[in-house]
């Protein structure tokens, strides 16, 4: 148990599950909402499921009772975000408004849909509550409209208690990984769990991934910034060592198995041996002991280590589940500001680790908040916090890229898979659009390098 967690200057980044939302208030509570200003907060009651309800419980419920002025209105609304975009653009929606990332907030930023930040950051104080880089995430055009919640980063998982039997030792340099990965598929074991069936958009997560560990972090953030093209060699190189493990079959069994399994079916055979690892992000690790290295599926444990990098160096990508911004049109913005205030908060934060398993947002959290953590999952974060002090950070596609760009990412590279297009030809066509997009300056803000 780790009584204390350090947080450096650029970062801490956790772990786990899906964006929280609420749960509806009762009929109870119409006394209330009579004598305070109600602001409205959509969530999804399918995607958020029974995070929506643990939300209610640890922050909602108690800012309600303890506010005199304010009361928070959970509504469940199908579809959230693209019912949260509809409503937008026609002057309305919910007053606490959550994106997908940063690079959406972009978009609404610049059609004046969300309300500047900058005046709230002041009187608010979040600038001594958020870390030293958090708030430069949701600038546009160097205004602040949103506030970055729920940090992930990607790790190789893998069956430990399958690695011990077979002798294995986990990789920590890409020529390894795939050293490895050859011995596990003549051993008649799937290398990695992986599948896009149900989340196309998964594809991003090893193209970054990619471009992170084999060109590295340092040639990602030039790209990002504008000084070098996507067509670069490094980058070349790192494509065509995705495309080399889709045509070996190390992705569960071949291509035809990668678009059809579901994740519950691929992270059971990682549980049960079948296949030896898998590159996820945090948010998995907490179903792993619950759903997948369970006695019914065999009794076998896991373990990570950081996604293994051409240098053998440690790094983590930077992702970002969400963001809070304020709607435009709010009748009350600053009960807003308050209430995002007490969400953010370290304590609030930190109940939602504990109460939730939910990643906690890039604040300065208390003592205490890794206590009741399983261990492999704390050590992600202290790790990763180690790593992001000394430069050993890299980006997301989802959070960093543009948003044409990073659909381009995900969808255009089953072309490359499928041999209709190649690795230098994907990479110009990513390069078009995002050069375009640079201009436009859709691009979210970069952090910049330690």
């Amino acid at each position: 148990m780790h009584k204390q967690l350090v947080v450096p200057p650029l970062l801490l980044l956790l772990l786990v599950l899906s964006a929280c939302g609420a749960s509806v208030p009762t009929t109870g509570d119409a006394a209330a909402e009579a004598e305070k200003a109600v602001i409205s907060f959509w969530y999804d009651p399918s995607a958020d499921g029974e995070g929506a309800t643990c939300y209610q419980t640890t922050v909602i419920d108690p800012f309600n009772e303890m506010s005199d002025t304010i009361f928070v209105d959970a509504v469940a609304q199908p579809e959230t975000w693209n019912a949260t975009r509809m409503a937008l653009a026609a002057g309305e929606g919910p007053d606490i408004v959550r994106t997908p990332g940063p690079s959406f907030v972009v978009e609404l930023a610049q059609t004046g849909q969300l309300l500047p930040l900058d005046d709230y950051a002041v009187s608010e104080g979040w600038d001594d509550l958020f870390v030293d880089w958090a708030l430069s995430l949701g600038e546009v055009e160097g205004t602040v409209y949103s506030l970055a919640d729920e940090l992930e980063t990607l790790v190789l998982y893998y069956n430990k208690t399958l690695f011990e039997q077979k002798g294995w030792t986990p990789p920590s340099t890409v020529a390894e990984l795939y050293e490895l990965a050859a011995v596990i598929a003549a051993d008649g074991i799937v290398p990695f769990a992986h599948t896009n069936a149900e989340w196309r958009p998964a594809n991003e997560w090893h193209v970054g991934e990619y471009f992170n560990h084999v060109a590295g972090p340092d040639r990602v953030y030039e790209a990002l910034t504008g000084q070098i093209s996507w067509t670069h060699e490094d980058f070349v190189t790192s494509v065509k060592l995705l495309d080399e493990a889709q045509q070996n079959g190390w992705f569960s069994g071949g291509l035809e198995f990668y678009y059809t399994l579901t994740f519950d079916q691929v992270r059971g055979m990682l549980g049960r041996g079948e296949a030896a690892m898998n590159i996820e992000a945090a948010w998995v690790a907490a179903d792993l002991d619950t759903l997948y290295f369970t006695e019914e599926n065999g009794g076998m444990e896991w373990d990570w280590v950081p996604t293994p990098s051409q240098t053998g160096d440690p790094i983590y990508t930077i992702g970002i589940g969400d963001t809070w911004s304020i709607n435009r049109n709010s009748e009350h913005p600053e009960a807003v500001a308050e209430f995002l205030s007490y969400s953010f908060s370290p304590e609030s934060q930190a109940a939602l680790l504990r109460n939730c398993g939910k990643a906690p947002a890039p604040v300065r959290l208390t003592d205490d908040a890794m206590e009741g953590v399983d261990p492999r999952i704390a050590a992600i974060f202290i790790d990763l916090a180690v790593a992001s002090d000394s430069g050993g950070y890299g980006y997301t596609t989802w959070t960093f890229w543009p948003p044409r760009s990073d659909a381009y990412i995900y969808g255009e590279i089953e072309r490359v898979w499928s041999g209709d297009i190649t690795a230098e030809e994907y990479l110009q066509g990513l390069d078009d659009l995002f050069q375009e997009e640079f201009a436009a300056g859709a691009v979210p803000p970069i952090p910049t390098r330690q």
